[in-house]
């Protein structure tokens, strides 16, 4: 099956004074329907409130900016709403069908990218959202009579209770509006994590990080089944080239800085060898080969994998599975001689999943 790996940039479908939400639409990004994989990016003013709503996909939402960020949230068979605080760095699961609401008390934008599985979905490769308030909201859509039994209303009350909201998915709240409910400090720390603060599985100076978060290391992220990787490069450094041994997709999203990714797939044909920016989305099918290369500015990456514990395979460095592997192989699969497949692995003795840039 051919596949367009180009990286792309969220599409606006929705714009207001309280803020944006963009996605990436299978159409758009046909690769996303093909891998059952999906991405959204929410922007909230200050004040800005995203009404409640649930979807039909799991996801992980990361906080690309934003000091004062609040998601009200109602899992799935429990009967109390949580209320936790966001930050710059925090990742947050949110479970299939779970309602949530999201608004920014702070003084600067607030910015959120959902990065999820979309094999339930009704679109593939492409999250969709009921609201339960507002123009398109699921209240309205029912007839005077269901909602004056089901809430003992009168056809006057039932029309202030489906019509009296006019926004459609985000707000800006006004002067006068309720305060929204503090955060809960407890559950904050239970079910949100702080990828950025993490220590990370590999760190060089001069090359980068590699943190990557699993249910090990947070549980919560167990109830979306997905595992999120952040790679911080350095200018000019390089990611070596890996691929994940469980047949899992992997979506990364460019938070920051610049770089080249480059994919190679099936028969050992290059697939991308793309520049990438920030904001940028790429998709990894299963098994493809994927590095990084960062430009002069450094690159920050993030990326969810559609399992909760994701096993790298690297082709490059101490320890990757040419350094595992007997020289005598070597010899007879590269055509090569002793010497070379001597000298090639003690290459790789010096080397990390992050090779710093040549001098």
């Amino acid at each position: 099956m051919e596949m367009d790996l180009t990286p792309k940039k969220a599409e606006p479908i929705f714009e207001g004074d309280g803020g944006s939400y963009y996605l990436w639409s299978s159409s758009q990004v046909p690769v996303l329907a093909q891998n059952n994989v999906g991405a959204g990016r929410l922007v909230l003013q200050p004040q800005g409130f995203a009404l409640p709503h649930y979807a039909d996909s799991a996801k992980l939402g990361y906080v690309i900016q934003g000091t004062d960020g609040v998601v009200g949230m109602v899992l799935p068979n429990t009967d109390k709403e949580v209320i936790l605080k966001l930050k710059k760095g925090d990742v947050i699961p949110v479970p299939m069908g779970a309602v949530s609401w999201w608004f920014n008390n702070g003084e600067s934008e607030l910015i959120i990218v959902f990065l999820g599985e979309t094999s339930q979905a009704h679109v593939p490769g492409q999250f969709t959202y009921f609201l339960l308030a507002g123009t398109q909201g699921i209240m309205g859509g029912f007839s005077s009579e269901v909602i004056t039994k089901a809430y003992s209303l009168t056809n006057k009350e039932a029309k202030r209770l489906t019509k009296s909201q006019k926004g459609v998915l985000i707000l800006k709240l006004k002067k006068g509006q309720p305060r929204m409910p503090a955060p809960q400090m407890d559950k904050t720390k239970e079910m949100v994590y702080n990828i950025d603060a993490a220590e990370p599985d590999h760190g060089v100076k001069h090359r980068g990080l590699v943190t990557t978060l699993t249910d090990l290391d947070f549980p919560f992220a167990g109830e979306v089944g997905l595992s999120m990787i952040r790679v911080k490069l350095e200018p000019n450094a390089i990611a070596t080239p890996l691929y994940l041994r469980s047949p899992s997709v992997q979506v990364i999203y460019v938070a920051r800085g610049s770089g080249k990714i480059e994919i190679v797939g099936l028969n050992g044909e290059s697939v991308l060898d793309s520049q990438v920016e920030a904001g940028q989305l790429i998709v990894v099918p299963k098994f493809f080969v994927s590095t990084q290369i960062a430009s002069e500015d450094g690159m920050e990456l993030y990326s969810i994998l559609t399992t909760k514990r994701p096993v790298f395979e690297e082709l490059a460095g101490k320890p990757s599975i040419w350094e595992a592997m007997s020289p005598q192989v070597q010899e007879v699969s590269l055509n090569v001689d002793p010497n070379f497949v001597k000298f090639f692995l003690s290459n790789q003795e010096h080397t990390t999943n992050t090779i710093p840039p040549s001098n």
